[in-house]
């Protein structure tokens, strides 16, 4: 996790005093005092996640709107920073994307929601990481838009396959929804903003909330029987089981959406129109392949291997682990790193260099845990 200055005064989201009242274990994360833990500790947060429901704050992402005369011109002044196709983005969907520098390696991750309401035409909202808030904003701000730091607001994650039944006895309309979609609806007749989406690989939603309102919305959902609080830790957990990137470990400057496995995230238009940030570099690696691939690393035994372990292969370095710990529901050690192509196909067996040993793994393919995500039937 990223590491706040000691010299740095520490955020707080409006959800600050009811993590410590409920004996959450605080900790600094991209400025912020956030809760990594509650009482019963991060293995059993987990598991509560994958069979029921947990809720996450994570208001210190950063929500941002953009705004333009229409979607097709708010569509087209964000794809100059993105490889996503915008522009055919339907009403009440979502799309992930990455802001891309001239190399093709990744600023940051996002996700981009065009809201159902026509009325909003030409409203996209944004949700991009805490650590890079700034960044992102120096980008988006010089767009020809206009540009809305949505710090009024509050974003729970509720995750888990009893997510539904929670957020529906107060939220109509959720339970209909389907993966990536996104709705404008009341919690208890508080106006909240829902996409059925989340970092977890389980069903759930994320809830924009405002900050004054946010509590309420809180409190509400933890009176329920499926739901409980989770920290940071099991939401990073959760994450590397569900094969999902974490933005500065798994992907980050260096790396290419190619090179991360993410080519699915980059629509057939854009990538016939080569008209995005480092299409050059993108593109010949989707036609020749990268000289890297992320991998899923599966140790043996019960050592984990930690981010920046050498990946080895009849004695020569092919690769480092970006994101390895426990994975609770696997029962063991779980890892994700960048090998030499040559050796990314599925059980390949290396070693992992733990503690000056070299000790067995294989590659395996993502992710770790079957995603659960609710698609609608056609």
């Amino acid at each position: 996790m990223a590491e706040t200055a000691a010299d740095t005064p520490l955020l707080q989201t409006p959800l600050h005093d009811r993590h410590v009242a409920l004996g959450a274990r605080m900790v600094p994360f991209a400025g912020y005092a956030m809760p990594v833990q509650y009482k019963e500790g991060i293995l059993t947060e987990h598991l509560w996640t994958r069979e029921n429901a947990g809720l996450f704050d994570v208001s210190h992402m950063g929500q941002r709107f953009l705004i333009g005369a229409d979607h097709a011109t708010t569509a087209r002044a964000l794809e100059t920073l993105i490889p996503a196709d915008i522009q055919s983005l339907q009403p009440g969907k979502q799309r992930y994307s990455q802001f891309l520098n001239s190399e093709g390696g990744i600023l940051d991750d996002l996700m981009v929601t065009r809201p159902a309401d026509p009325d909003e035409d030409g409203v996209l909202y944004l949700v991009v990481n805490a650590a890079c808030k700034n960044e992102d904003d120096a980008l988006l701000e010089k767009l020809p838009l206009t540009f809305i730091r949505a710090d009024h607001r509050a974003l729970l994650a509720l995750q888990g396959p009893k997510a539904v039944d929670a957020l529906a006895r107060h939220a109509p309309g959720v339970a209909a929804m389907g993966f990536m979609e996104s709705i404008a609806t009341s919690f208890d007749g508080i106006p909240i903003n829902v996409a059925r989406s989340g970092y977890t690989g389980e069903d759930g939603y994320e809830i924009s909330v405002a900050n004054d309102k946010a509590v309420a919305v809180f409190d509400a959902l933890l009176a329920e029987p499926e739901v409980k609080p989770i920290g940071l830790g099991a939401r990073d957990s959760l994450r590397l089981e569900a094969g999902l990137c974490l933005y500065g470990h798994d992907i980050d400057t260096t790396t290419s959406p190619i090179e991360g496995q993410l080519q699915w995230s980059i629509q057939k238009r854009r990538r016939e129109a080569g008209d995005f940030p480092g299409a050059a570099r993108i593109l010949k690696e989707w036609t020749e392949g990268p000289a890297r691939k992320r991998v899923g690393i599966l140790p043996d035994g019960k050592a984990p291997a930690r981010e920046g372990t050498e990946i080895m292969k009849d004695g020569a370095v092919i690769g480092r682990v970006t994101s390895g710990g426990f994975g609770p529901s696997v029962n063991g050690p779980v890892a994700m790193g960048y090998v030499t192509s040559a050796f990314a196909a599925p059980e390949t067996q290396v070693e992992l260099m733990v503690r000056g040993k070299a000790l067995p793994a294989r590659i395996v393919a993502l992710p770790f845990v079957p995603n659960r995500f609710v698609r609608k039937q056609s």
